[in-house]
């Protein structure tokens, strides 16, 4: 018994000049989502393309900009977000989908058991790529609509109430659109059905809705995830959209609470769903 005893206390000691096994720490799940994102050829390619989208149609939206048409140089500038935002969608369906698309779900949930980590670190790399890749998409839209603001389109004037605000937001709803495209992969686990959900979401139907306007379609678009785009406004053109609405008015705040609490809840589900349910 006694010699038993010592070889199995022997055999549980680590060998000597082992190295410790180290455990399942967050910054080892999250080196591990950066290394999946950036080493897919063609995310560099979808960045790319996002920033060529916002700043081409800045610019070309800039060139039928006029000083006394109430737009703002700000707006001149951020206006290429309407076709950007496409990129920072498939951004975040792209990353919550992987898993499921490449068939690795379950080696990788294997490896991370909790599984909450995997969505956290994802959540994490999708934004700093998207607010990396929105701050170059913000500085080429700038550069490729100064030919614009130095003619009839106006110029980009800090003191304008809202300006910086704008500018700033511009950052603030991308990240928060790759994060809502990320919940609804994590969530829908399809890229087409994350995709097709998200254009419906951010910008169908806002753009359907606003062809009919009236309390209850006003009230319907007040409560989707567009009403973060008030954030990319100036306070003269958030006061026309509100003094226009026939339903709720958010001003820019209240817009970005609404897409906020949009994020917050579909990556919840998406949490529930991962937690509760098997992995395919």
């Amino acid at each position: 018994m006694t010699t038993l005893t010592s070889g199995s206390r022997a055999a549980a000691r680590t060998p000597r000049g082992a190295p410790a096994r180290p455990g399942v720490r967050f910054a080892r799940v999250l080196v591990a989502e950066w290394t999946k994102l950036t080493s897919v050829p063609s995310n560099p390619w979808l960045a790319l393309g996002t920033v060529v989208a916002a700043a081409g149609t800045a610019y070309g939206l800039g060139l039928f900009v006029r000083p006394d048409d109430g737009r703002s140089g700000s707006w001149v500038v951020v206006s290429g977000f309407v076709l950007a935002q496409l990129g920072f969608l498939v951004l975040g369906a792209v990353v919550g989908t992987s898993e499921h698309t490449t068939g690795t779900a379950r080696t990788t949930f294997t490896a991370v058991p909790r599984r909450l980590p995997v969505l956290g670190a994802q959540a994490v790399v999708t934004a700093v790529a998207a607010g990396v890749t929105a701050a170059v998409a913000l500085g080429a839209s700038y550069l490729a609509t100064t030919g614009p603001r130095a003619g009839d389109a106006p110029a980009l004037d800090l003191a304008v109430p809202g300006t910086t605000r704008a500018l700033v937001g511009f950052v603030v709803v991308a990240v928060a659109v790759s994060l809502l495209g990320l919940g609804l992969g994590a969530l829908l686990r399809r890229p087409a059905d994350a995709l097709v959900t998200g254009v419906l979401l951010v910008f169908l139907l806002d753009l359907t809705l606003s062809g009919n306007p009236g309390p209850v379609t006003d009230t319907v678009r007040a409560l989707l995830p567009s009403a973060g785009t008030r954030l990319l406004e100036d306070d003269a053109a958030v006061a026309v959209l509100d003094a226009a609405t026939r339903g709720p008015e958010l001003g820019a705040w209240g817009g970005a609470a609404v897409l906020g609490a949009w994020v917050v809840v579909v990556l919840g589900a998406a949490a529930y769903r991962l937690v509760r349910h098997d992995v395919r």
